[in-house]
């Protein structure tokens, strides 16, 4: 039996997911977690055969948990479920260590496939997912909206300030001085062209980063 984690905020989610995954017959769900820091906490006691990771979860986001477990496991396939398919995030998650990216519209017909194809060594992505790539490549990391122009962390702290936290909210989730998510916050300002955080909030709502 191949040994599956499941990691997304939404307990209804996971409870889909848990049943396509236990239908294959050659697959179990092992453990599930509500959020990134639980996630990554019950990977190192779990040590699943494959983890199945959402992007927009409460306190660590999957790319910090990807970025996270990835050193430690380089072993452990890991696939990304996501309501995002834009370039900037396929990308971000293939280069933190992901395995696998598919979306939560394609889930039901692709999650088990998926699971498979990681597991065998082969990385797994949706056609949306492999055209997103591809643009991103060639318009070589570039983009007109300026969201490629920003690394990981940026991006990160763009979606935690648009979601309303504190910059020592933010610091204490990324391990980092309040100081320097007030860097990352000026370098987000000067980069997009925007004037305070309710900008970034709109600009991120814009962007399909946060919903509205």
């Amino acid at each position: 039996m191949i040994r599956v984690f499941l990691a997304d905020d939404h307990s209804i989610v996971r409870a889909g997911l848990r049943r396509l995954i236990e239908e294959s017959g050659d697959m179990e769900v092992v453990a599930e977690a509500a959020d990134g820091s639980e996630a990554i906490r019950m990977i190192r006691e779990i040590r699943p055969d494959v983890a199945v990771v959402d992007l927009s979860m409460p306190q660590i986001d999957g790319l910090e948990v990807i970025g996270r477990i990835h050193p430690e496991f380089p072993e452990l396939p890991i696939i990304v479920l996501t309501m995002h398919a834009e370039n900037q995030y396929v990308v971000r998650a293939i280069e933190a260590g992901a395995m696998g990216y598919i979306t939560k519209q394609s889930a039901p017909e692709q999650l088990v496939k998926a699971i498979r194809k990681v597991i065998s060594g082969a990385r797994y992505l949706t056609d949306d997912a492999t055209e997103s790539l591809a643009l991103r490549v060639s318009k070589g990391r570039r983009g007109a909206s300026g969201l490629d122009d920003l690394s990981t962390r940026e991006l990160q702290v763009l979606r935690r300030l648009a979601l309303g936290h504190t910059n020592r909210e933010i610091a204490e989730t990324y391990h980092i001085s309040i100081k320097t998510v007030d860097t990352y916050r000026f370098r987000l300002l000067k980069k997009l062209h925007l004037r305070n955080n309710a900008d970034l909030s709109r600009f991120a709502i814009q962007n399909g980063l946060i919903e509205p």
